[in-house]
């Protein structure tokens, strides 16, 4: 099951303001400096391998335990990246990057949102170019204590609340396992640091098979499907 949110973000507060084109933010102190760079779009090979690394490293869990496609191929992967309407921001420690988002900001550009379900319920940010969508938000697991998603969540969604964007964010059963909490009362009070923000539950997915047995007897196989020839001479009577 997928439970999909939406934050309406309409006020930045001035403790968090920063400018849209600042590439990198400092926020640590000691030894190992941890900072943030934002990329629009990441071209850079050697940048390319070592976010693919990381994507794959803290997605493997998520992608064992979930029945939908949630950890893209690597071609998947760098297409989202060189996509120039999308926004990746990094965080680092030192050379390594150890957390990582990616916000599409056009809904027409990607595959995951119904642009036509988003043009009638909310018209004014359709218009707009408002509606944008967490593509993928991925940490190091050595690093989720270490406060590196809280981090490069604050600085993301400040650029979201300034500009007054519906952030969308999906979340798979194992981090949302109910309608309330859960990662995405996470989601909201992150998105609390920065502005004013209501979480909105969009839609729930769910998904089912069909459990067909491997071997069928002589006898059932032919049950409910009518033999050609005896289908035309029904008719044919008829």
């Amino acid at each position: 099951m997928d439970e999909l949110f939406l934050v309406q973000a309409e006020e930045l507060s001035r403790r968090f303001a920063a400018s849209q084109n600042t590439h990198e933010v400092n926020c640590s102190k000691g030894p190992a400096r941890m900072f943030v760079t934002r990329h629009s779009p990441v071209t850079d090979p050697t940048l390319k391998d070592q976010l693919w690394t990381l994507y794959t490293r803290a997605y493997l869990r998520t992608a064992e335990d979930s029945v939908t496609h949630e950890m893209l191929d690597r071609l998947e992967f760098n297409d989202q990246l060189t996509d120039p309407t999308n926004r990746a921001w990094v965080v680092w420690e030192d050379s390594m990057p150890v957390a990582m988002t990616l916000v599409a900001t056009d809904v027409k550009q990607t595959r995951w949102l119904s642009e036509h379900y988003f043009r009638r319920n909310f018209p004014e940010k359709f218009k707009a170019g408002l509606v944008h969508y967490v593509v993928w938000a991925v940490v190091d697991p050595s690093y989720v204590v270490r406060g590196a998603s809280i981090f490069m969540a604050r600085q993301a969604m400040a650029v979201e609340a300034r500009e007054g964007a519906l952030l969308v964010f999906d979340m798979p059963e194992d981090n949302q396992p109910h309608a309330s909490g859960g990662a995405a009362e996470l989601m909201r009070r992150m998105a609390r640091m920065v502005g004013e923000a209501q979480l909105l539950p969009l839609t729930v997915q769910r998904y089912y098979a069909l459990d067909f047995q491997s071997a069928i007897s002589p006898e059932m196989s032919g049950l409910g499907v009518p033999d050609e020839n005896q289908a035309l001479a029904v008719q044919h009577k008829r």
